[in-house]
């Protein structure tokens, strides 16, 4: 195809790098995946993620709407909304400190760069520094002086940020374990007795991690990686390029192992309900519930060993692929720096900062896969926490109590609640 070879060698060529027959024959395909297919597969990627996004938002705000209108003020609404009613202003002291940690991260990895190409390579016995001339030592006790000034400003603003973060956490744990219990305490048929303490403790403490890292994760580790890919910009766009190269496979695999995992771990939490309850009614009397006992231990076990399958499966497939972009930087980097494109400072600098560059993505897919494990506790907890509507939630199925939850419906909303010693 003559135009995509075309495509690739003007796409270079727009970057300030030509490159023609007598080029080694590897670099004709790598500059055809970095520079058309990758970023190609990835806008698509990114475009059917935004259309998937914004038909679930559209899919979801008539149910939202509806929750609003309904008793009590809401307070089932939907947990974005709750967790900024609640802790509104502590999130922009969060939104602030994620923001302050950009110029920093910025510092730290450009003065490596410095050091090595001004102090190490440098020919020069005095290098003009802000208008003084310093010798190479003296140039490189000022460069580590402040790198060492940089990483101690960084290690500050995490420590302020995770206490900051685990306020919020605790803050919003107490609101909605509080909302949860009046509404239990108000209407509690016997079937939900058993069941009230793992949803009070396990299932509520997961809701607020969420709540401290709902704009913290994506300004944080969004705004990082954004840091890093402009850094990489900086010196070479080519290889920023190529360090964006396997993210179009991440952003497709990952996603679809998740969901499976959301479909295992909802029926984990609903057996976990339902051993409550095979519990206690072993508890009214002697031989009572042991055999269904047996058989919730053996399916919570299959249902956590499906959940470790999964994971253990989705990160190996992410740390393979995140291995591969080191790979680019040796063979396209090294080729480069030959040709005298890139200085060698700046191609570690930028290996450098690939190794903090996966650490980010890691934390985006992580917080993904924990807001969807949230939705469904909080999903769960809302069903339980709802008065049941007719019959009991709890249905005979096959010999055994089958846990169905009710239909939600609002309770008291706890951005209004009278103070209490709870």
């Amino acid at each position: 195809m003559p135009e995509f070879h075309t495509l690739a060698h003007d796409a270079a060529a727009a970057l300030g790098f030509n490159y023609d027959s007598t080029a080694p024959a590897w670099l004709h395909p790598m500059m055809h995946l970095v520079l058309v297919l990758a970023p190609a597969l990835l806008a698509v990627t990114l475009a059917a993620k935004a259309a998937w996004l914004l038909r679930r938002r559209l899919q979801a705000a008539p149910a939202a709407g509806a929750a609003e209108q309904g008793q009590d003020g809401g307070a089932w609404a939907g947990l974005p909304r709750q967790i900024l009613r609640t802790t509104g202003r502590h999130q922009m002291v969060l939104v602030l400190l994620s923001l302050t940690a950009m110029p920093i991260l910025y510092l730290t990895l450009e003065l490596p760069k410095q050091i090595v190409n001004r102090v190490f390579e440098s020919q020069d016995i005095a290098v003009p520094v802000l208008g003084f001339e310093l010798s190479q030592v003296s140039l490189l006790f000022l460069l580590c002086g402040a790198y060492l000034a940089a990483i101690s400003l960084n290690g500050l603003n995490k420590y302020w940020l995770n206490i900051s973060k685990g306020r919020v956490a605790e803050r919003f744990v107490r609101r909605l374990r509080l909302t949860v219990y009046r509404q239990w305490r108000r209407d509690r048929p016997a079937w939900r007795k058993p069941a009230v303490m793992p949803v009070l403790g396990p299932e509520v403490e997961p809701v607020g991690g969420f709540a401290s890292e709902m704009l913290t994760v994506p300004l944080l580790q969004g705004g990082t990686l954004a840091t890093i890919l402009l850094f990489m910009f900086v010196q070479d766009p080519i290889l920023a390029a190529a360090a964006l190269t396997v993210l179009p496979l991440q952003l497709i695999i990952v996603p679809r192992l998740q969901r499976r995992v959301n479909a295992v771990s909802r029926k984990r939490i609903r057996e976990m309900r339902l051993l409550g309850e095979i519990l206690d009614r072993g508890m009214r009397g002697p031989g009572q519930g042991a055999l269904p006992a047996a058989r919730s231990f053996r399916q919570l076990q299959d249902l956590r060993l499906q959940i470790h399958r999964l994971k253990f499966l989705a990160k190996a497939i992410n740390n393979f692929l995140t291995a591969l972009t080191p790979f680019l930087f040796y063979s396209l980097g090294g080729y480069f720096v030959l040709q005298e494109r890139v200085s060698l400072g700046a191609l570690v600098a930028m290996l450098s900062a690939h190794k903090e560059f996966s650490a980010p993505l890691k934390d985006l897919f992580r917080f993904y896969q924990q807001s969807e494990d949230v939705r469904i506790r909080y999903q769960e907890i809302r069903a339980f926490a709802a008065p049941a509507i007719g019959a009991p939630g709890f249905a005979q199925a096959a010999g055994r109590p089958r846990y169905t939850p009710a239909p939600a419906r609002c309770g008291t909303s706890f951005t209004h609640e009278r103070k209490s010693p709870l």
